[in-house]
């Protein structure tokens, strides 16, 4: 990425967000972070400035449109014209549906998804001057499947797959510049499985593989160098989302089956431990979760298609090399 970028990254202060800033500030660009912690925010600052970046830490919460609003005329004003918007932010509460709160959806629905539509908004609205910008809605294959214990959080990423199409037909149509594109993550090992509100006994966890932060951020950062619709990252997320468009109801029966116990180690949890869901908590979150050894830092999906000239010749050699051994056998 060419180091005079400007970037926007909500959700920056921890996880998949603080990596992603950091990811960007390796690359030289000058970083606005978004998000509500204060203290999480300078932290991720201090990091992107020791990796080469320039950061600016913009106490935001999303779910406010005035403040996200704020938070880009801020940026422009301080370290230039948005060149990528990166849609990260988001809180959540594992739960069986009948133990959640109307509020709690709520709450969730206005930091997750119209948090994303607020960013998108204002990120358009200087884009579109210039005619030229990224979006990056950060998504998941939970955008396409919806799994037990997380269906306020599944709601949201399906409804901004939903206003990612919807914006980006409209964009074709009017012959905009702007490219906007959604990666679709498997799990990570991020402190929401901490920090999030939770009606289990037991403690959550990402459903296993768990892959290191760090790769979803060179997704990101991949994703707003290259005018890809859609990136999957890990195999798990793509075989989630094909295998939910040819057999559905077959993934509702193996989610029944497979995704209640996955979500949870054999650990009980406080009931009334705090969370992030209406205000940031006080403790320091990093990038990584608590699940750091069962990690992967690398996937070879991942690595096959960002590099697709690689794949297709080895896939074109392998065709050909199968059809001389048919033809010799014959």
């Amino acid at each position: 990425m060419d180091g005079s970028k400007v970037v926007v990254v909500t959700g920056a202060s921890a996880g998949i967000g603080r990596a992603a800033a950091i990811a960007f500030g390796q690359t030289g660009a000058s970083v606005a972070l978004l998000a509500r912690g204060e203290a999480g925010l300078e932290g991720a600052a201090r990091e992107v400035r020791e990796v080469g970046g320039r950061a600016l830490a913009i106490p935001t919460d999303v779910s406010d449109a005035e403040q996200v609003e704020a938070a880009a005329g801020q940026t422009e004003r301080e370290i230039g014209p948005i060149d990528v918007w990166v849609n990260d932010a988001i809180v959540t509460v594992f739960s069986p549906v009948e133990r959640m709160t109307a509020d709690e959806y709520r709450r969730v629905t206005e930091v997750c998804y119209l948090g994303t539509v607020h960013g998108t908004l204002s990120a358009l609205k200087r884009m579109r001057e210039r005619n030229r910008g990224t979006i990056v809605q950060v998504g998941s294959a939970l955008a396409y499947r919806g799994i037990p214990l997380q269906s306020a959080y599944c709601a949201s990423k399906f409804a901004i797959r939903g206003f990612t199409e919807s914006l980006r037909s409209e964009l074709i149509h009017e012959r905009v510049a702007i490219h906007v594109t959604m990666v679709q993550l498997s799990a990570f090992n991020t402190p929401q499985f901490q920090w999030s509100r939770t009606h289990v006994d037991k403690h959550p966890q990402p459903v296993p593989p768990i892959f290191r932060p760090e790769l979803a951020a060179r997704a990101i950062v991949w994703a707003a160098e290259h005018r890809r619709r859609e990136l999957k990252v890990g195999w798990p997320a793509v075989k989630t989302i094909w295998g939910n468009k040819f057999f559905p109801a077959l993934g509702d029966r193996l989610a029944a089956k497979q995704a209640w116990e996955s979500q949870m180690i054999d650990e009980t949890i406080d009931p009334d431990r705090p969370s992030n869901l209406y205000h940031p908590l006080p403790d320091f979150y990093g990038v990584h979760g608590r699940f750091s050894d069962r990690t992967r830092p690398f996937s070879v999906q991942f690595w096959l298609t960002t590099h697709r000239p690689f794949t297709t010749t080895v896939l074109a050699v392998a065709v050909a090399a199968a059809a001389l051994l048919l033809a010799w056998m014959m």
